[in-house]
């Protein structure tokens, strides 16, 4: 492993998408411990492209415009139905001031769902992670599988990081309701943004 990899994965990781904009609106809504299992949900929901890059089927999903296009629309149907829950203050991200908050079960799940409906991180992995092995080695697929480890593990803790300081600005927003208010559009608008923006992705 190499530093490049470590700086290049980081940056990958940072960039937002429905990952960060999940754990970042389940630290706001319902807490540092919420926003934990937010986290670990958007990192078990990268575990099935990895294995798909590694495995080399991912030629199959670039190659087949139909099994990509019925991957990619559901994962615009999800974003969609996100983006109504949010609004509507109810699935996954509801306001918890003390009440009981979502289960984790519910929070992981979701998170899992957000990553698996995304066929582009397939085709991320198939062109990302190759970069990295030397032509020399005499276990590339080993290598392949200790790369996807650590940018598994840098995916948790960023995400864990951006829920963490999402929730320690929790206190302040749940008392003022303009806020929250605001917070529930924005994070709704933005999931509509990114569904209709996989809409509209060639392949």
């Amino acid at each position: 492993m190499s530093l490049d990899y470590l700086l290049t994965s980081l940056v990958v990781i940072l960039l937002p998408g429905t990952g960060v904009l999940y754990t970042l609106a389940i630290g706001v809504n319902a807490g540092a411990r919420a926003s934990l299992f937010a986290a670990l949900g958007c990192t078990l929901g990268i575990v099935p492209h990895i294995a798909v890059g590694i495995l080399g089927l991912s030629a199959l999903l670039h190659a087949s415009a139909l099994v990509f296009t019925t991957v990619r629309f559901a994962g615009v149907a999800y974003l969609l139905y996100m983006a109504v829950m949010v609004l509507r203050g109810g699935g996954g991200l509801e306001i918890a001031d003390g009440a009981a908050g979502p289960r984790p079960l519910k929070i992981v799940g979701t998170a899992i769902l957000l990553n698996v409906l995304n066929p582009k991180l397939t085709l991320f992995f198939l062109s990302f992670l190759p970069q990295f092995i030397q032509p020399e080695t005499l276990s590339p697929t080993g290598d392949l599988m200790a790369l996807a480890a650590i940018f598994m593990l840098l995916t948790f803790l960023v995400f864990a990081l951006y829920g963490l300081f999402a929730s320690a600005a929790r206190s302040a927003i749940l008392t003022r309701p303009a806020i929250m208010i605001w917070m529930r559009r924005s994070f709704a608008a933005a999931f509509a943004t990114m569904g209709l923006r996989l809409a509209i992705e060639g392949h």
